[in-house]
């Protein structure tokens, strides 16, 4: 037995692998507050495991001594990453087959429901590769932790590890945190019924699981009512005049009760405005301001993933510039959307509709000197911050979101403050609607009213909103985020 206090168990890690030129490999860190927020506390001996995501990854971690990095001289920034090479099918299988089709379309809301989703003799044996590769990070765990440590497991790919690791660590404290939305009972009962008990029952294995805000709570204890017949005590609200936390949501189920709570990740304002003051961020400024002029800006960043409803953004833009023609030549509607999940043919192709339509709104609109769309379709992160420090506007209409931190980092970083348009369905909805203009992310002309709404507003108004949304996107940035949870997973009594 180990001595591992503390693990952060994850599909992706917080480095990855890149093949060098003499052979090996070097490890990039990977970017963003939430690696940051858990890496800090992870550098006092503790361990992340997570999985090799592609033959560069799985062929080194299969070589390296029990799978961790720096015993096979990788420089990890200090931290220990063990990386489980699961077998390549498996690993497809579970990734894109259950965690990225399934369990994600289910969360979010996706099915095109006349034709999907069909589960069939192909997707049981996806289901298989689930469970094996769930229970590969268990056995993991189970033998890196230390007695009475604490594992902390992450999101959708993972829903299983918590029952697993009980039945074979009943000493250890074990929390479970969701970054996607919960989806209702009705809409959680298209899972075939057994697996749809699995997942519930996995999640259960935790002493805590975590949320970004309240609705994705109740959903998971609705759901755990409906299918398990589980006992479920959904606490008390927040306070709507002192802002005081209500009491949190419990289950119990199979003689355990497991406590849910919610922690709505934020971000860390400084270390966000400070990257985005670097020359590389400076320099895409200067150049789209060149491209733009001194045009308004409704701006977006985003993935190419259908639940970010980036083509419902791009029509309610164009209806804007029909219903508002006096817009037309004074506002840019800047779009950095980078592809995600090519590997999987529905993505590619919501990919090609998103620059179909981009391109449609430009020959029919564009002029000589005006371009109405300026799309980047590329990875690029200091492009999409130079994008936000420049937006006056910010359309942020998800179908469905978790969080979304982009909605926040929107808010702190538009140089001359934000008016966001921020989708009723996210879940920084919660953190940041009363301020922000209301959008139903299926209505494309309410949402092109509240472009309009955000483009006519007084600089007074915006920047006074803008105020307010800040002071609630920083209130818990990573590490406080992380912190919280650890505390509460310490406190098993509740």
């Amino acid at each position: 037995m180990t001595s591992r206090e503390l693990l952060v168990a994850s599909n992706r890690g917080p480095v990855s692998l890149v093949a060098d030129d003499a052979g090996g490999v070097r490890a990039v860190r990977g970017g963003g507050g939430l690696v940051s927020g858990m890496s800090s506390a992870l550098s006092a001996g503790g361990l992340w495991v997570c999985c090799a995501m592609g033959d560069v990854e799985r062929e080194f971690a299969a070589r390296a001594p029990g799978g961790h990095l720096a015993a096979a001289g990788v420089d990890t920034g200090g931290l220990d990453v063990r990386m489980l090479p699961v077998p390549a099918d498996t690993f497809r299988d579970a990734y894109q087959g259950i965690a990225n089709q399934t369990l994600w379309f289910v969360h979010h809301l996706l099915y095109d429901v006349p034709t999907q989703p069909a589960f069939d003799a192909s997707w049981r044996s996806q289901w298989d590769s689930y469970r094996q590769y769930n229970r590969a990070f268990a056995e993991a765990l189970a033998a890196e932790a230390a007695q009475g440590g604490t594992v902390m497991v992450q999101d959708y790919h993972l829903f299983l590890v918590p029952s697993m690791l009980r039945e074979w660590r009943p000493d250890v404290r074990i929390g479970h945190f969701t970054h996607t939305p919960w989806a209702s009972p009705d809409y959680f009962a298209m899972l075939p019924a057994d697996v749809a008990r699995q997942v519930l029952i996995g999640m259960l294995g935790a002493d805590h699981l975590g949320f970004h805000c309240r609705r994705w709570a109740l959903a998971f204890a609705s759901c755990c009512r409906r299918v398990l017949d589980a006992v479920v005590d959904t606490g008390s609200d927040p306070d709507p005049a002192t802002g005081a936390a209500g009491s949190d949501v419990s289950v119990r189920h199979g003689g355990r009760t497991t406590r849910i709570r919610v922690h709505p990740l934020g971000t860390d304002g400084a270390g966000l405005r400070d990257r985005a003051g670097a020359a590389d961020v400076r320099e895409r400024l200067a150049a789209l301001r060149d491209r733009i002029g001194n045009r308004r800006v409704i701006g977006r960043v985003d993935r190419t993933e259908p639940s970010k409803n980036v083509v419902r953004g791009l029509l309610a833009y164009r209806e804007l510039l029909v219903s508002h023609p006096e817009w037309r030549g004074r506002v840019t509607h800047v779009g950095y959307v980078y592809p995600s999940r090519q590997d999987i043919a529905l993505y590619r192709e919501y990919t090609q509709a998103v620059r179909g339509q981009a391109d449609r709104i430009n020959a029919e609109f564009g002029t000589g000197d005006w371009t109405p769309v300026v799309l980047e379709l590329a990875n690029d992160y200091p492009g999409s911050l130079a994008a936000l420090v420049a937006t006056d506007v910010l359309l942020v209409n998800p179908i469905r979101d978790g969080m979304n931190l982009v909605a926040q980092e929107g808010v702190i970083l538009a140089a001359g403050g934000c008016a966001l348009g921020l989708s009723e369905q996210a879940g920084a909805f919660d953190l940041l609607g009363e301020h922000a203009l209301v959008i139903n992310p299926y209505d494309i002309t309410g949402t092109a009213g509240a472009l309009h709404t955000a483009l006519s507003m007084s600089d007074g108004e915006r920047v006074e909103r803008t105020r307010r949304m800040v002071a609630a996107a920083t209130e818990l940035p990573p590490a406080d985020w992380f912190a919280e949870q650890l505390a509460a997973v310490a406190d098993r009594t509740g």
